[in-house]
């Protein structure tokens, strides 16, 4: 199983860019782009910021499995 995500959808619900998302959570656009991409996988620290900023759980971000597409 793979860890997968939908920071990118969460990203255009609140119309920001990846450079708006990292410095809110403390990384950088690179990192940010490498999630959303399935290329790295963040650690719990930053995915709690992540939720935390979308004021949602780590779990409608990050889930096991594949996309219900």
């Amino acid at each position: 199983m793979e860890l997968t995500n939908e920071l990118k959808v969460w990203r255009a619900r609140r119309d920001i860019t990846q450079e708006q998302l990292a410095k809110s959570v403390g990384l950088s656009r690179q990192s940010i782009h490498s999630i959303e991409r399935g290329k790295f996988v963040p650690s719990v620290l930053s995915a709690l910021k992540i939720a935390a900023f979308f004021e949602t759980s780590i779990e409608k971000i990050f889930f096991m499995g594949k996309k219900d597409s």
